[in-house]
Protein backbone atom coordinates (compact mmCIF):
# COMPACT_ATOMS: atom_id res chain seq x y z
CA UNK A 1 0.00 0.00 0.00
CA UNK A 2 1.49 3.31 -1.09
CA UNK A 3 0.22 6.51 0.40
CA UNK A 4 1.13 10.12 -0.19
CA UNK A 5 1.31 11.93 3.12
CA UNK A 6 1.86 15.52 4.02
CA UNK A 7 4.42 17.04 6.35
CA UNK A 8 4.35 15.34 9.77
CA UNK A 9 2.49 17.16 12.53
CA UNK A 10 4.78 19.15 14.83
CA UNK A 11 5.73 17.91 18.26
CA UNK A 12 4.37 19.81 21.22
CA UNK A 13 7.12 22.39 21.98
CA UNK A 14 7.63 21.25 25.57
CA UNK A 15 7.74 17.60 24.54
CA UNK A 16 9.88 18.26 21.47
CA UNK A 17 12.64 19.76 23.56
CA UNK A 18 12.74 16.63 25.72
CA UNK A 19 12.57 14.38 22.68
CA UNK A 20 15.74 15.93 21.28
CA UNK A 21 17.61 14.72 24.37
CA UNK A 22 16.08 11.23 24.05
CA UNK A 23 17.11 11.04 20.40
CA UNK A 24 20.74 11.58 21.35
CA UNK A 25 20.66 8.47 23.55
CA UNK A 26 18.92 6.02 21.23
CA UNK A 27 17.67 5.96 17.63
CA UNK A 28 14.00 5.69 16.75
CA UNK A 29 14.82 3.18 13.99
CA UNK A 30 15.27 -0.03 16.00
CA UNK A 31 16.36 -3.09 14.02
CA UNK A 32 16.40 -6.74 15.11
CA UNK A 33 20.16 -6.81 15.64
CA UNK A 34 19.78 -4.09 18.29
CA UNK A 35 17.35 -6.04 20.51
CA UNK A 36 20.05 -7.58 22.76
CA UNK A 37 21.64 -4.17 23.37
CA UNK A 38 18.24 -2.62 24.06
CA UNK A 39 17.53 -5.29 26.66
CA UNK A 40 20.92 -4.83 28.26
CA UNK A 41 20.41 -1.07 28.55
CA UNK A 42 16.62 -0.81 28.69
CA UNK A 43 15.02 2.63 28.59
CA UNK A 44 12.17 1.25 30.72
CA UNK A 45 12.41 1.92 34.44
CA UNK A 46 12.03 -0.96 36.90
CA UNK A 47 10.66 0.17 40.28
CA UNK A 48 11.93 -1.54 43.42
CA UNK A 49 9.78 -3.28 46.01
CA UNK A 50 10.18 -0.29 48.32
CA UNK A 51 8.99 2.06 45.58
CA UNK A 52 6.01 -0.17 44.87
CA UNK A 53 5.05 -0.37 48.55
CA UNK A 54 4.66 3.43 48.68
CA UNK A 55 5.48 3.82 52.36
CA UNK A 56 3.42 0.84 53.37
CA UNK A 57 0.30 1.56 51.31
CA UNK A 58 0.67 -1.71 49.37
CA UNK A 59 1.87 -5.25 49.99
CA UNK A 60 3.98 -6.70 47.18
CA UNK A 61 4.01 -10.35 46.11
CA UNK A 62 5.31 -12.28 43.11
CA UNK A 63 3.34 -15.44 42.43
CA UNK A 64 3.68 -18.20 39.83
CA UNK A 65 0.37 -19.35 38.36
CA UNK A 66 -0.36 -22.08 35.80
CA UNK A 67 0.19 -21.28 32.14
CA UNK A 68 -2.42 -21.94 29.47
CA UNK A 69 -2.74 -25.46 28.05
CA UNK A 70 0.52 -26.76 29.45
CA UNK A 71 2.55 -23.58 28.87
CA UNK A 72 5.14 -22.64 31.50
CA UNK A 73 3.97 -21.03 34.73
CA UNK A 74 3.34 -17.30 34.55
CA UNK A 75 4.70 -14.80 37.09
CA UNK A 76 2.27 -12.21 38.43
CA UNK A 77 3.24 -9.13 40.41
CA UNK A 78 0.43 -8.53 42.90
CA UNK A 79 0.12 -5.20 44.72
CA UNK A 80 -2.67 -5.02 47.32
CA UNK A 81 -3.78 -2.02 49.37
CA UNK A 82 -2.94 -2.49 53.04
CA UNK A 83 -5.82 -0.40 54.38
CA UNK A 84 -8.70 -0.69 51.92
CA UNK A 85 -11.73 1.50 52.40
CA UNK A 86 -14.73 -0.26 50.93
CA UNK A 87 -14.93 -2.80 48.13
CA UNK A 88 -11.82 -3.10 45.99
CA UNK A 89 -11.59 -3.41 42.23
CA UNK A 90 -8.68 -4.82 40.24
CA UNK A 91 -6.61 -3.57 37.31
CA UNK A 92 -4.91 -6.37 35.40
CA UNK A 93 -1.89 -4.85 33.70
CA UNK A 94 -0.01 -5.90 30.56
CA UNK A 95 3.29 -4.06 30.18
CA UNK A 96 4.70 -2.28 27.14
CA UNK A 97 8.00 -2.75 25.35
CA UNK A 98 7.20 -3.53 21.73
CA UNK A 99 6.78 -7.25 22.54
CA UNK A 100 10.58 -7.48 22.88
CA UNK A 101 11.51 -5.80 26.20
CA UNK A 102 9.99 -5.02 29.59
CA UNK A 103 8.74 -7.00 32.57
CA UNK A 104 5.83 -7.05 35.00
CA UNK A 105 7.10 -3.94 36.81
CA UNK A 106 7.17 -1.81 33.66
CA UNK A 107 4.39 0.80 33.81
CA UNK A 108 3.14 -0.28 37.24
CA UNK A 109 3.61 3.13 38.97
CA UNK A 110 0.68 4.64 37.05
CA UNK A 111 -1.41 1.58 37.94
CA UNK A 112 -0.59 2.25 41.60
CA UNK A 113 -1.68 5.87 41.19
CA UNK A 114 -5.06 4.54 40.07
CA UNK A 115 -5.08 1.99 42.87
CA UNK A 116 -4.60 4.72 45.47
CA UNK A 117 -7.31 6.87 43.90
CA UNK A 118 -9.96 4.19 43.40
CA UNK A 119 -9.16 1.30 45.74
CA UNK A 120 -7.73 -1.27 43.34
CA UNK A 121 -5.61 -4.38 43.51
CA UNK A 122 -2.92 -4.25 40.83
CA UNK A 123 -1.93 -7.49 39.09
CA UNK A 124 0.79 -7.18 36.45
CA UNK A 125 1.74 -10.11 34.25
CA UNK A 126 5.21 -11.25 33.18
CA UNK A 127 4.63 -12.62 29.68
CA UNK A 128 7.31 -14.28 27.58
CA UNK A 129 8.93 -11.97 25.05
CA UNK A 130 9.44 -12.23 21.30
CA UNK A 131 11.30 -13.31 19.26
CA UNK A 132 12.20 -16.16 21.62
CA UNK A 133 8.47 -16.72 22.21
CA UNK A 134 6.38 -15.81 19.18
CA UNK A 135 2.60 -15.55 19.04
CA UNK A 136 0.52 -16.99 20.65
CA UNK A 137 2.87 -17.43 23.64
CA UNK A 138 2.77 -13.86 24.97
CA UNK A 139 -1.00 -13.38 24.78
CA UNK A 140 -1.58 -16.88 26.15
CA UNK A 141 0.54 -15.97 29.17
CA UNK A 142 -1.53 -12.82 29.65
CA UNK A 143 -4.81 -14.69 29.34
CA UNK A 144 -3.66 -17.41 31.74
CA UNK A 145 -2.84 -14.74 34.32
CA UNK A 146 -6.18 -13.03 33.75
CA UNK A 147 -8.08 -16.29 34.25
CA UNK A 148 -6.19 -16.95 37.47
CA UNK A 149 -6.77 -13.40 38.73
CA UNK A 150 -10.51 -13.52 38.08
CA UNK A 151 -10.74 -16.98 39.62
CA UNK A 152 -8.98 -15.84 42.80
CA UNK A 153 -10.88 -12.59 43.34
CA UNK A 154 -11.93 -13.64 46.84
CA UNK A 155 -8.36 -14.48 47.85
CA UNK A 156 -7.04 -11.23 46.41
CA UNK A 157 -9.85 -9.28 48.02
CA UNK A 158 -11.56 -7.60 45.08
CA UNK A 159 -15.03 -7.55 43.57
CA UNK A 160 -14.91 -9.59 40.31
CA UNK A 161 -17.44 -7.19 38.80
CA UNK A 162 -14.80 -4.43 39.06
CA UNK A 163 -12.04 -6.10 37.03
CA UNK A 164 -10.48 -4.13 34.17
CA UNK A 165 -7.51 -4.57 31.86
CA UNK A 166 -4.96 -1.88 31.06
CA UNK A 167 -1.70 -1.50 29.19
CA UNK A 168 0.42 0.86 27.16
CA UNK A 169 1.97 0.38 23.72
CA UNK A 170 2.47 -3.37 23.18
CA UNK A 171 0.70 -3.81 26.51
CA UNK A 172 -2.22 -1.81 25.15
CA UNK A 173 -2.42 -4.19 22.23
CA UNK A 174 -2.33 -7.15 24.60
CA UNK A 175 -5.04 -5.60 26.77
CA UNK A 176 -7.22 -5.17 23.67
CA UNK A 177 -6.51 -8.78 22.72
CA UNK A 178 -7.54 -9.91 26.21
CA UNK A 179 -10.84 -8.09 25.84
CA UNK A 180 -11.41 -9.93 22.55
CA UNK A 181 -10.42 -13.29 24.04
CA UNK A 182 -12.59 -12.81 27.11
CA UNK A 183 -15.55 -12.01 24.86
CA UNK A 184 -14.94 -14.94 22.53
CA UNK A 185 -14.07 -17.53 25.18
CA UNK A 186 -16.81 -16.74 27.65
CA UNK A 187 -14.97 -14.67 30.23
CA UNK A 188 -13.78 -13.32 32.50
CA UNK A 189 -16.25 -10.45 32.48
CA UNK A 190 -14.39 -7.12 32.25
CA UNK A 191 -15.54 -3.75 33.53
CA UNK A 192 -13.41 -1.85 31.01
CA UNK A 193 -10.20 -1.68 28.97
CA UNK A 194 -7.62 1.12 29.12
CA UNK A 195 -5.55 1.17 25.93
CA UNK A 196 -2.72 3.69 26.17
CA UNK A 197 -1.13 4.39 22.74
CA UNK A 198 -1.84 0.72 21.89
CA UNK A 199 0.11 -1.31 19.32
CA UNK A 200 -2.74 -2.86 17.31
CA UNK A 201 -1.91 -3.36 13.63
CA UNK A 202 0.93 -5.50 12.27
CA UNK A 203 0.43 -4.17 8.75
CA UNK A 204 2.32 -0.98 9.67
CA UNK A 205 1.00 0.89 6.65
CA UNK A 206 -1.22 3.66 7.98
CA UNK A 207 -0.61 7.28 6.99
CA UNK A 208 0.76 8.04 10.46
CA UNK A 209 3.18 5.11 10.31
CA UNK A 210 4.51 6.40 7.00
CA UNK A 211 4.36 10.06 8.03
CA UNK A 212 6.38 9.54 11.24
CA UNK A 213 9.05 7.22 9.79
CA UNK A 214 12.40 8.12 11.30
CA UNK A 215 10.81 10.51 13.78
CA UNK A 216 9.97 10.40 17.46
CA UNK A 217 9.93 7.21 19.49
CA UNK A 218 9.11 3.79 18.00
CA UNK A 219 8.99 4.66 14.32
CA UNK A 220 7.93 2.47 11.40
CA UNK A 221 11.21 0.52 11.34
CA UNK A 222 11.01 -0.21 15.06
CA UNK A 223 7.39 -1.23 14.62
CA UNK A 224 8.34 -3.64 11.86
CA UNK A 225 11.01 -5.08 14.16
CA UNK A 226 8.55 -5.65 17.00
CA UNK A 227 5.83 -7.19 14.87
CA UNK A 228 8.28 -9.40 12.96
CA UNK A 229 9.71 -10.63 16.26
CA UNK A 230 6.19 -11.65 17.30
CA UNK A 231 4.85 -12.99 13.99
CA UNK A 232 7.84 -13.85 11.80
CA UNK A 233 7.04 -14.20 8.11
CA UNK A 234 3.30 -14.01 8.83
CA UNK A 235 3.59 -10.29 9.67
CA UNK A 236 1.45 -8.23 7.32
CA UNK A 237 0.02 -11.33 5.64
CA UNK A 238 -3.57 -12.53 5.37
CA UNK A 239 -3.67 -14.95 8.30
CA UNK A 240 -2.75 -12.89 11.38
CA UNK A 241 -4.91 -13.57 14.43
CA UNK A 242 -6.80 -10.70 16.08
CA UNK A 243 -5.40 -12.00 19.36
CA UNK A 244 -1.96 -11.01 18.01
CA UNK A 245 -3.04 -7.81 16.23
CA UNK A 246 -6.45 -6.63 17.47
CA UNK A 247 -6.90 -4.37 14.43
CA UNK A 248 -7.41 -7.61 12.48
CA UNK A 249 -10.64 -8.37 14.37
CA UNK A 250 -13.63 -8.32 12.01
CA UNK A 251 -16.12 -7.77 14.85
CA UNK A 252 -15.58 -5.25 17.63
CA UNK A 253 -19.03 -5.62 19.09
CA UNK A 254 -19.72 -6.83 22.62
CA UNK A 255 -16.53 -5.44 24.13
CA UNK A 256 -16.20 -3.70 27.49
CA UNK A 257 -16.03 0.11 27.48
CA UNK A 258 -12.70 1.31 26.12
CA UNK A 259 -10.48 4.28 26.85
CA UNK A 260 -8.04 4.84 23.99
CA UNK A 261 -5.45 7.59 23.79
CA UNK A 262 -2.56 8.33 21.46
CA UNK A 263 -0.35 11.22 20.35
CA UNK A 264 -0.94 13.01 17.07
CA UNK A 265 2.78 12.76 16.24
CA UNK A 266 3.33 9.02 16.53
CA UNK A 267 3.21 5.82 14.50
CA UNK A 268 0.09 4.40 16.18
CA UNK A 269 -2.17 7.44 15.73
CA UNK A 270 -4.26 6.26 12.81
CA UNK A 271 -4.63 2.61 13.82
CA UNK A 272 -5.80 3.70 17.27
CA UNK A 273 -8.29 6.22 15.89
CA UNK A 274 -9.58 3.54 13.52
CA UNK A 275 -9.98 1.05 16.37
CA UNK A 276 -12.07 3.49 18.40
CA UNK A 277 -14.16 4.31 15.33
CA UNK A 278 -14.84 0.63 14.66
CA UNK A 279 -15.94 0.09 18.27
CA UNK A 280 -18.49 2.90 17.79
CA UNK A 281 -19.53 1.48 14.43
CA UNK A 282 -20.19 -1.85 16.17
CA UNK A 283 -22.42 -0.12 18.73
CA UNK A 284 -19.84 -0.13 21.51
CA UNK A 285 -18.56 2.41 24.01
CA UNK A 286 -15.17 4.10 23.62
CA UNK A 287 -13.56 7.35 24.64
CA UNK A 288 -10.77 8.53 22.34
CA UNK A 289 -8.12 11.19 22.97
CA UNK A 290 -5.56 12.27 20.38
CA UNK A 291 -3.04 14.47 22.16
CA UNK A 292 -1.75 17.23 19.86
CA UNK A 293 1.99 17.02 19.35
CA UNK A 294 2.39 13.95 21.55
CA UNK A 295 5.05 11.40 20.60
CA UNK A 296 4.84 7.73 21.57
CA UNK A 297 4.95 7.30 25.33
CA UNK A 298 5.34 11.03 25.94
CA UNK A 299 3.57 11.02 29.30
CA UNK A 300 5.94 8.43 30.70
CA UNK A 301 9.10 10.04 29.35
CA UNK A 302 8.19 13.64 30.18
CA UNK A 303 5.69 13.23 33.03
CA UNK A 304 5.79 16.86 34.19
CA UNK A 305 4.91 18.33 30.79
CA UNK A 306 1.52 20.05 30.61
CA UNK A 307 0.27 17.65 27.92
CA UNK A 308 1.40 14.65 29.97
CA UNK A 309 -0.52 15.89 32.97
CA UNK A 310 -3.62 16.38 30.84
CA UNK A 311 -3.34 12.85 29.43
CA UNK A 312 -2.98 11.24 32.85
CA UNK A 313 -5.85 13.30 34.26
CA UNK A 314 -8.15 12.25 31.40
CA UNK A 315 -7.56 8.58 32.21
CA UNK A 316 -8.38 9.22 35.86
CA UNK A 317 -11.59 11.04 34.95
CA UNK A 318 -12.68 8.17 32.71
CA UNK A 319 -11.88 5.60 35.39
CA UNK A 320 -13.93 7.56 37.90
CA UNK A 321 -16.96 7.52 35.63
CA UNK A 322 -16.47 3.82 34.83
CA UNK A 323 -16.01 2.67 38.42
CA UNK A 324 -18.80 4.86 39.79
CA UNK A 325 -21.28 3.43 37.28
Amino acid sequence: MTLSVATPPPFDPELGAALAAVAEERPSELTADLIPALRADSPLTRPTDDELRRDGKFTIEERLVPGLDGDPDVSLLICRPTAPAGALGCVYHTHGGGMIIGDNRTGVPEMLDWAEEFGLVVVSVEYRLAPETPHPGPVHDCYAGLLWTAGHADELGFDPDRLLVAGGSAGGGLAAALALMARDKGGPALKGQVLICPMLDDRNDTPSAIQMAGLGVWDRTANDTGWTALLGDARGGPDVSPYAAPARATDLGGLPPAFIDVGSAETFRDEDVAYASRIWQAGGVAELHVWPGGFHGFDGMVPQAALSQEAKAARVRWLRRLLDA
